[in-house]
């Protein structure tokens, strides 16, 4: 497993605060990205490349946003701190205050300048696109900062995983809208599995951070329920994702191409048989959370591949 990080490791100040936005699972983000760009593609709409990068820009800012901020939240409420069994780096946050690397203040700080950033990018693909994407913009921003920080602390409350549908499924709304330039069910249909399936790598993650989390009051839903039944929200989840990419197809909504995307649905099966055997043993999920993570990043590209050679 990577080592945690030290004050050592990161005394390049620009190599410290890039790593603190967690930039390996910015992956979600670009695929999302990808996802809503394939959508206006395959209506065959006029590609803008400019637009396209900043679009990127613009969410991948977003995501490293609020990582940072979730990890400030997280250790003003002490749960990262007393996460005796997470599983580093994909649960437990980026130990960057624990381990001394940033303060919290400069944490807070470099959350809020990135989320500057993200204004800076949204007000310039608003000028040249359409009024109407500030509701985007606005939508994900506030998701970003709700998710953790008082006094709505989303997750906690058990909103959290319809957070991160909402927050992904935005980003893939957005970047189609910066191409078309209206709203269109296109990239909803097209995104919506990608979403779940995202949301399903916040849902393992929380179980080896559960004991911690419940420690402070961060309820979300694998801390309110019993391991064993929480468990079968990782399933409920799949069965979502894949039966929504069938039911579009089934009523052309999807091209009939978006079915590659059920090559990954092996990788999601596994998972969630190692989560219905090791729930309870939260160090043996190593292998199921690297799994669900590359079950969402193969979804999302193969969706992405069949919108632009599909009819």
């Amino acid at each position: 497993m990577p080592q945690e990080p030290s004050v050592a490791a990161y005394k390049n100040p620009v190599a410290r605060y890039f790593a603190a936005t967690r930039p390996a699972f910015l992956s979600a983000s670009l695929i999302a990205c990808v996802l809503g760009l394939s959508s206006a593609r395959h209506d065959g709409l006029l590609f803008n490349m400019a637009a396209a990068i900043v679009t990127l820009v613009f969410a991948l800012l977003a995501h490293a946003g609020a990582n940072v901020l979730n990890d400030c939240y997280d250790a003003e409420n002490g749960t990262d701190a007393s996460n005796v069994e997470r599983i580093f780096p994909f649960t437990g946050g980026s130990r960057f205050i624990q381990n001394g690397v940033l303060t919290l203040a400069q944490t807070r700080n470099f959350g809020f300048f990135l989320l500057a950033g993200v204004a800076l990018a949204g007000l310039w693909l608003m000028l040249r696109t359409d009024f109407q994407l500030v509701y985007i913009g606005l939508a994900g921003l506030f998701i970003g900062w709700a998710y953790s920080a008082p006094p709505f602390r989303l997750n906690s409350r058990g909103w959290g995983e319809l957070c991160i549908v909402a927050g992904f499924l935005l980003i893939v709304v957005g970047a189609d809208f910066v191409q078309r330039r209206i709203f269109s069910p296109a990239p909803f249909i097209g995104g919506l599995s990608y979403a779940l399936l995202v949301t399903n790598l916040l849902y393992i993650n929380q179980f080896p951070d559960r004991n911690a989390d419940k420690a402070v009051g961060k309820l979300h839903w694998v801390a309110r329920l019993e391991v064993r039944q929480a468990r079968w929200g990782y399933v409920l989840i799949v069965l979502l994702a894949y039966g929504w990419v069938l039911f579009s197809v089934a009523l052309n909504g999807l091209p009939l191409m978006a079915l590659l995307a059920f090559l990954a649905l092996p990788l999601s099966v596994t998972a969630a048989r190692q989560l219905l055997h090791h729930a309870a043993q939260p160090q043996q999920l190593t292998s199921a959370i690297k799994l669900t993570i590359a079950a969402m990043l193969l979804h999302g590209a193969l969706l992405s591949i069949a919108l632009v050679i599909g009819k």
